[in-house]
């Protein structure tokens, strides 16, 4: 029997949405909605999407026992979470999972999705877990490594002054401020790369490029201390990639946040190439925000 609690589709405000597998990917998933959950006392919306049916010879019985135990499994998950006081609702699906778990997070606060990128498997979660968190309808955790390492410390944020950055920069801050970690701030200004014109690696030009940048960050940060007075707050200004400024720092963070583009008929597959290549390359749990 399945599990299907919630009434048309709808998920309850301030819900986080766990696209759940029965993996060691998916396990670190829901320890980190779980703890999250509990600590601001947010339910919780288990979804599990079995594939849908294509006609192939025997595919009824296949997908009818995959269906049974992916229910048993969320059944259980279901009832240990219940016990810990959490409020819970679980379901399976059969179909796409993009679709229907992008569908699921329609008025939820948060989704949580697990990645096995580098787990020493020798698997990847694929283009599927891209596309989910660019369909998403709200601010979306890609967890690959525990955030429980001793070592891990501070929410890394990449901020350049855009709209998007701005989204992600208050996310973040809330974030850092929740779990009492220092807020780290880090804004990457790229060389403009022109060949056999080396007069543009100057002294001026590099030192006027900081210093763009910095003031840049400084007027992103305006205000925040008032938001949040107890917040430390931590600035970065490199030159290099975005991307990989944003993946290196984030190795012993305990969060990092990243902006995207907006949803769309072709936008919500494209997650721009920064937040794309750090969901590629991850190296601490990674909250993507629009």
């Amino acid at each position: 029997m399945l599990l299907l609690h919630l009434k048309n589709g709808t998920t309850m405000a301030g819900t986080i949405v766990v696209a759940l597998t029965d993996t060691e990917a998916g396990r670190r998933a829901l320890a980190w909605a779980e703890k999250r959950a509990t600590q601001r006392r947010q339910p919780l919306h288990l979804i599990t999407v079995v594939g849908g049916a294509t006609g192939a010879v025997g595919e009824g019985k296949l997908l009818d026992a995959a269906v049974s135990s992916t229910d048993h499994f969320l059944s259980r998950e279901a009832e240990r979470l219940r016990a810990a006081g959490l409020t819970v609702e679980a379901e399976v699906r059969q179909g796409n999972p993009v679709t229907h778990i992008a569908n699921a997070t329609e008025g939820a606060a948060l989704l949580v999705i697990g990645s096995d990128f580098g787990d020493g498997s020798g698997r990847r979660r694929g283009l599927h877990g891209v596309r989910i968190v660019a369909a998403a309808h709200c601010p979306t955790v890609v967890v690959g490594a525990s955030d429980e390492d001793a070592e891990r410390h501070g929410v890394v944020v990449g901020v350049d002054g855009s709209p998007v950055s701005e989204a992600a920069l208050k996310f973040a801050a809330a974030e850092a401020d929740r779990l009492g970690e220092p807020l780290v701030v880090v804004s990457v200004w790229t060389p403009v790369q022109v060949p056999h014109m080396p007069l543009l690696d100057n002294d001026n030009y590099l030192a006027s490029m900081q210093s763009i940048t910095e003031e840049m960050q400084s007027v992103a940060l305006a205000g925040l201390g008032q938001d949040y007075p107890d917040l430390v707050v931590e600035r970065e200004v490199v030159s290099g990639y975005p991307s990989h400024a944003i993946s290196d720092r984030a190795e012993t963070a305990r969060l990092a946040v990243v902006g995207s583009h907006g949803r769309g008929t072709i936008a919500r597959f494209l997650l721009g190439s920064v937040s794309h290549e750090v969901l590629v390359n991850l190296t601490s749990p990674t909250a993507i925000v629009r």
